[in-house]
């Protein structure tokens, strides 16, 4: 897995493949690098250039995979097939037909991950619930990253390690509260290695913060605590 340091940050081939409408999770399928990386680099390269997201969403519809006629019918299929059975095609199913449908949409899953669906699939697609299977799941992902960005900037502005405790409000005690919880699961080894190592990438000290005893640092004063 290769590994970037945080004063290399944003590093110049991964902003580009970015700008050029390649998603978080393919420059790290290329690269060989942790997704959870290549998110803070992207993170630090928008906040440095606003316009590179724009830049990235219009290269990505030069991107986008484009729907086949077989393509089409294979979808009014498992359309079909969702409605009438209320349930989706299975890899393990005995029909092959069955088989086959799970495979295509399989297939497409990977391509609404990646940002390359064909816009007339994902429109037919969007009348079955839940159809991309692990939404919730990227979900979960872009706000932890958009965590972890937060806390960048918010270190970045001179503020000590943000405090999860009920007295504390705003954006401290929301930083505070998902701090906390990255720290406890790091206790009990339930942390994505791929997470603990963009946070110890971004933040150096999460894991330890602020020291015990002592007053918490004021912004523009350099001490650490």
């Amino acid at each position: 897995m290769v590994t970037v340091q945080r004063n290399a940050a944003p590093k110049a081939e991964w902003v580009l493949m970015y700008r050029g409408g390649l998603t978080r999770a393919r420059i790290a399928a290329l690269t060989g690098a942790a997704a959870s990386t290549v998110g803070y680099h992207l993170v630090v390269a928008r906040a440095a250039d606003p316009a590179l997201e724009s830049a990235h969403r219009q290269a990505a519809d030069g991107t986008m995979h484009r729907a086949s006629a077989h393509g089409l019918e294979r979808m009014r299929e498992l359309v079909a097939f969702v409605q009438d059975t209320g349930q989706y095609p299975s890899a393990r199913a005995g029909s092959a037909a069955e088989r086959s449908l799970a495979s295509w949409l399989e297939r497409r899953r990977r391509e609404a991950a990646e940002g390359t669906l064909a816009p007339k699939y994902r429109e037919g697609l969007g009348v079955l619930p839940g159809w991309e299977g692990a939404r919730r799941v990227v979900s979960d992902e872009a706000r932890w990253q958009g965590r972890l960005g937060a806390l960048v900037k918010y270190r970045a502005a001179g503020h000590d390690w943000p405090r999860h405790k009920a007295t504390v409000t705003g954006e401290e005690h929301e930083l505070g509260v998902w701090l906390h919880t990255q720290r406890y699961k790091a206790r009990r080894g339930d942390l994505d290695p791929a997470k603990k190592t963009a946070l110890d990438t971004a933040v150096p000290g999460w894991s330890a913060g602020r020291t015990r005893g002592r007053k918490a640092r004021r912004t523009g004063t350099s001490d650490q605590v």
